[in-house]
């Protein structure tokens, strides 16, 4: 619908409801506001409350006792440290699940920006990094929980909501005042408050003929280029949003060593490392060896589908690259 059949229908309607002239005046530059930023109109929390089906009461707890409609657990992280994710309760992800379909995603976000978008991937990210002299890597320091609900209110008021509703909206995407690991939201929240940076950082590498890429946390630059100069820059820039840059983290990556962009490597062609690559060869040769059960039981592995668990990896590493004969056979083997 354009705002003119918009316009026309709103007035029909509130006029039959008796609204002022001025308040329709002031409803219509509200929208017209939202509309050229192609985002939902939402008036107030009763607005919100029938446009996703959720009672307004329910609504206004969860905005405000946060805490009590989340469900949170904790899984390994790659390096086998824990990491808590939030999940929302059902109704509480209904609501988020509609601020993320009628709202954020209508939101361009940098194209520089790999994760947490429709037709972007790890491995478009890493593509662009294959074959260079050297690879940067950086990882911005506890990104989402240092991701305030005042940046996260911003988002909304940038796109012409109320100050009302920007408080409302932001409240039902943060748990503690920050972005929660867990809510369908969080991503995109994210990409759209680095916006800003991914294109200071972007213009710079242009201008010095350096690749960049941002996938979620995950900062990278390669080509030939001085390095301090760049992770200076970067450092300045995420300080301007309250973030920095984990130094432990930190790679300076040249052809003579093995380049990782996100676990993956990207010397010569885009492969998962020798490692993983490895230890997947030993588990094939110990189940063909042994047997799927006696294998399990000598290894005493807790997974209740072992071999689903077994083909993903492996899918993993024919994704990354579709050549890989050796991978493929043990594909078909397990299927």
């Amino acid at each position: 619908m354009d705002f003119t059949t918009y316009q026309k229908r709103f007035t029909e309607k509130a006029t039959r409801q008796k609204m002022s002239d001025s308040d329709i005046a002031d409803c219509l530059e509200y929208a017209n506001v939202l509309f050229k930023n192609n985002v939902v109109t939402v008036y107030n929390t009763s607005h919100l409350s029938k446009l996703v089906g959720i009672r307004k009461a329910y609504i206004k707890r969860a905005s405000i006792y946060t805490k009590s409609y989340y469900r949170s657990f904790e899984i390994a992280k790659r390096n086998g440290n824990p990491r808590t994710i939030s999940e929302p309760l059902p109704n509480l992800k209904v609501i988020q699940d509609f601020i993320l379909e009628e709202i954020l995603n209508k939101v361009t976000v940098s194209a520089f920006a790999k994760a947490y978008k429709k037709n972007s991937s790890i491995k478009e990210n890493v593509r662009y990094h294959v074959d260079q002299k050297i690879v940067l890597s950086l990882d911005i320091q506890d990104f989402f929980s240092s991701v305030s609900i005042e940046m996260v209110e911003k988002v909304f008021l940038d796109l012409g909501y109320s100050e009302l509703l920007s408080d409302l909206f932001s409240k039902l995407c943060t748990l503690n005042k920050c972005l929660p690991q867990g809510a369908s939201t969080s991503p995109y929240i994210s990409n759209i408050i680095l916006k800003g940076f991914d294109k200071k950082i972007a213009d710079y590498c242009l201008d010095q003929n350096i690749r960049y890429t941002r996938y979620a946390d995950d900062i990278t630059l390669s080509g030939d280029f001085d390095t301090g100069t760049a992770i200076t820059l970067i450092e300045d820039e995420l300080l301007k949003l309250n973030l920095s840059i984990n130094r432990n983290k930190t790679k300076v990556m040249t052809r003579n060593m093995r380049q990782v962009v996100t676990g993956i490597v990207v010397n010569e062609k885009i492969q998962v490392s020798g490692k993983e690559r490895n230890k997947l060869r030993q588990n094939i040769f110990y189940l063909k060896k042994f047997g799927l059960l006696d294998y399990i039981e000598h290894e005493k592995i807790k997974f209740n589908n072992y071999l689903y668990h077994l083909y993903g990896k492996l899918s993993y590493i024919v994704y990354i690259n579709p050549k890989d004969q050796e991978f493929i056979d043990y594909k078909i083997y397990v299927k």
